[in-house]
């Protein structure tokens, strides 16, 4: 197949290769719906990982995307992202044959360290296709439909993440209770599915179009490239805001399975379920969110779905005080709904946001250098949660209510600390702090939160009209054939 980068697009090959993204992105979401998440962490769990090992884990990838730092002389080099994309990703996925065979021919300790090795590898060669990826959407992309665009890939990427978690949380429950001593085996079918998944997406990404690169005459040199987002004030402040924001969610979010799993003792089918719930909310707010990001900005998402997921974390702190009570599942379901809404908003806008003040030619090095941030951040933090569990499991914070009668003595807990917990906390500080660092942040279109909120409504409750009788509960079937359907309407006219 010949990589043919062209000069420019026509405006039929821009929507074919919109297409053969939006198709690119079902299949790497089955993938990582597969080998990710959930069942990655109850994998290595099953091998006798420790704490650290899990949060090793959840470290890597983002630790690896420093690579697109040299990865940017690369991109620059060649010249042809979509080469660049495509042999990355392929490397990357073949990676995963080592762990499915981990079953087959090494003892769980040999296991945890290739599936360290493995996942190592996979990051670096990804970190590597991002850095190409990124740039290649920047001028594929129409800047006036990043936002919708996104929203609807991430609805569907959603809907197939949903269906697609439910048959394997099935499929292991099956699998563990028909070979109870062989459960290791049923992941690896598990990563198997998922490879095969991952094959397909990068097909799609190979027949997808490439505009040329438009690069910047000027100072050459792979330190001058890097150093001029920096020397940006307003990107400067978004890479800070994105840095801490990072920090402060994977500090606690990579522990949320093992928590479930091990601290609650919830059966890997409740704990999928739950994670559904929050991927049905995803779908239903995604669209709602991309409106208001086209209408208003990015920044104006973020100033709404960051303290709603803030808040989410600080509800993690009530779920056990200390054991499993009476409002134990009504918060974690409540919890998954908070994260589902303001998760959509968060994952769109923030990717968004930085494709959007990133200058026409310089795409490359700016979205390098504020994945340099997130990357340090997102892979210090979970580090820092699993060598310190051992010491927050040692402590204990108690917040107690007494109430004496000469008869009585009732005490009411109305907090309890724990590691984990400790984690939530901190997590939660820190958010807040990195919300007070993105109203540094300059972007078009900034919108008052109130005016966030209404729009927000509006379109969820236009949304959720389809639930009415008849024609409503008919589209709702349709959706999200009509939702293409309806472009398609559109785009002829």
């Amino acid at each position: 197949m010949v990589f043919e980068v062209k000069e420019s697009l026509t405006g039929e090959e821009v929507r074919h290769g919109l297409k053969l993204v939006i198709r690119d992105g079902l299949a790497t979401q089955a993938m990582v719906t597969l080998t990710g998440g959930i069942f990655l962490v109850a994998f290595a769990l099953l091998l006798g990982a420790s704490n650290t090992v899990v949060g090793l884990l959840a470290a890597i990838p983002p630790l690896a995307e420093l690579l697109q730092i040299p990865a940017i002389y690369v991109v620059e080099r060649i010249r042809n992202r979509r080469l660049v994309v495509v042999a990355a990703s392929l490397a990357a996925r073949i990676c995963w044959v080592p762990i499915i065979l981990i079953p087959f021919f090494l003892s769980p300790q040999q296991g945890v360290f290739v599936l360290i090795a493995a996942i190592a590898l996979y990051a670096s060669f990804s970190a590597i296709s991002h850095c190409g990826w990124n740039s290649w959407m920047r001028d594929l992309i129409p800047q006036d439909r990043l936002g919708a665009f996104f929203s609807h890939r991430l609805t569907l990427s959603t809907v197939i993440a949903l269906v697609v978690s439910l048959v394997a949380g099935f499929f292991i429950d099956s699998w563990e209770a028909v070979f109870p001593d062989l459960a290791a085996y049923g992941y690896s079918a598990l990563f198997l599915f998922g490879l095969i998944a991952g094959l397909i997406g990068i097909v799609f990404l190979a027949r997808t179009p490439e505009p040329r690169m438009v690069v910047e005459g000027g100072e050459a040199g792979l330190f001058a490239t890097i150093k001029k987002p920096f020397a940006d004030l307003n990107f400067r402040n978004l890479v800070i805001f994105l840095g801490s924001w990072n920090f402060a969610v994977n500090l606690a979010s990579p522990f949320f399975t093992v928590y479930m799993l091990q601290s609650i003792g919830l059966d890997i089918s409740i704990v999928v379920a739950l994670s559904v719930l929050s991927q049905v909310m995803n779908i239903i707010f995604y669209r709602s969110w991309g409106r208001v990001s086209d209408r208003f900005s990015n920044k104006s998402v973020l100033s709404v779905s960051g303290p709603l997921f803030m808040l989410a974390i600080f509800a993690w702190m009530f779920v056990t005080l200390p054991g499993v009570y009476v409002l134990t599942y009504p918060l974690l379901i409540l919890i998954h709904i908070l994260m589902g809404i303001s998760l959509a908003g968060v994952s769109l806008a923030s990717g968004n946001i930085g494709l959007k003040l990133a200058p026409q030619g310089q795409a490359t090095s700016y979205l390098a250098a504020s994945t340099f941030a997130n990357s340090v951040a997102a892979g210090v933090a979970p580090v820092l949660g699993g060598l310190f569990v051992d010491f927050f499991a040692e402590r204990e914070l108690i917040w107690t209510l007494i109430w004496k009668d000469p008869v009585q003595e009732i005490v009411f807990v109305t907090l309890d600390l724990q590691q984990w917990e400790f984690f939530f906390l901190f997590a939660f500080i820190l958010g807040l702090y990195s919300l007070h660092r993105l109203t540094a942040v300059q972007e078009e279109g900034e919108a008052k939160e109130q005016e966030v909120v209404d729009e927000l409504i509006a379109g969820v409750r236009r949304d959720m009209q389809n639930f009415s009788p008849a024609g409503g509960l008919r589209d709702m079937v349709k959706f999200p054939f009509s939702a293409i359907r309806d472009r398609r309407t559109k785009k002829k006219r």
